[in-house]
């Protein structure tokens, strides 16, 4: 059996909530990611779901090392990342980058396309002067831009264009993952399938492997080849796209589909639950989705389901499954 690219094993990141400037006083802890376990294969996209808070964008960004873990191991290529610092931490990212999701606020108004693209060529001394100038016009065109454009500035681009710079800036190193923090949510919905379809086409040709964060499981449904999905910081559900959309079973992800936007407006949306997502500072006893969800029973209040395996690729966190 082949290793997997990324293997990301009871990672867990904790935000400690204080009060107070001078004498402050902690009010609590965050537990932003609580114990997350996913593989990734090689040219496979793995797309990680869940509403606003659920910890997914925390996820991606210990994956990539931008902010350390407090526990759990993360594999790169077979290589533990998970405390590298220095010359050898700059050299694993190289092989992994990020599209951000607002294109407004990830490029730098006062850098030009060519600087944009090339600047990561230098941080990690890719090439002379005019092998990075030949890079910047050949990533341009992979996303589908001129090399005219490469004088311009960033607000002399619309929405969709500057999402293409900021995808052309990830693949400027020439990396093995991307990581794809809800690239198209800030979009116009006229333009999300331009660039859903231009990261498969990017997939395919640069045999690239994408975790792909979401809450828009309609986006999902196009990219993915398996789905995690996440509630308070943990996987409560992990399938193959196909067996997640046919047959869903934990009732947070059935909340999820029932949400996605349906076009014959007779049909009315078959949400199963109710109410907010509880405060992550003070998450509910047993299983965290209890409080809202209509199926619970009494040992879902006070015992914490774990991810178990279901059926084949299959595994799901709930105690009436």
């Amino acid at each position: 059996m082949t290793a997997p690219l990324l293997a990301v094993d009871r990672l867990e990141k904790h935000f400690p909530v204080e009060r107070g400037i001078l004498f402050s006083r902690r009010l609590g802890t965050v537990r932003a990611v609580d114990g997350v376990s996913f593989s990734l294969a090689r040219g496979e996209t793995l797309a990680l779901v869940g509403e606003s808070g659920c910890g997914k964008s925390t996820t991606a960004r210990l994956v990539l090392r931008l902010i350390p873990p407090n526990a759990g191991s993360i594999r790169f290529a077979g290589t533990d990342i998970t405390k590298l610092e220095g010359e050898a931490l700059r050299r694993i990212r190289r092989r992994m980058q990020i599209v951000f999701q607002d294109p407004f606020a990830s490029l730098n108004p006062r850098m030009t396309v060519a600087e944009t693209l090339e600047e990561p060529l230098k941080v990690h001394r890719i090439g002379n002067r005019a092998e990075r100038q030949a890079r910047v016009r050949e990533l341009l065109g992979l996303v589908g831009l001129a090399s005219y454009h490469a004088g311009r500035y960033p607000h002399e681009f619309s929405g969709g264009q500057r999402q293409r710079i900021g995808i052309a800036r990830a693949l400027a190193p020439n990396p093995e993952l991307v990581v794809c923090d809800e690239p198209v949510s800030a979009l116009d919905v006229s333009i999300q399938a331009q660039i859903v379809n231009l990261l498969g086409d990017l997939k395919r040709e640069l045999g690239l492997s994408y975790l792909f964060i979401a809450h828009d499981l309609a986006v999902v449904k196009h990219v993915a080849d398996r789905v995690a999905v996440m509630y308070l910081g943990r996987i409560v559900e992990m399938a193959r796209k196909e067996d997640l959309f046919a047959a869903p079973l934990h009732p947070y992800t059935r909340m999820l589909l029932a949400a996605i936007p349906r076009p014959d407006p007779r049909l009315k949306p078959a949400s199963i639950a109710s109410g907010d997502i509880p405060s992550p500072l003070d998450p509910p006893s047993g299983c965290s989705f209890h409080t809202r969800c209509p199926f619970a029973i009494a040992r879902c209040r006070t015992e914490d389901p774990k991810l178990a395996p279901f059926a084949s690729g299959h595994s799901v966190a709930c105690h009436r499954t």
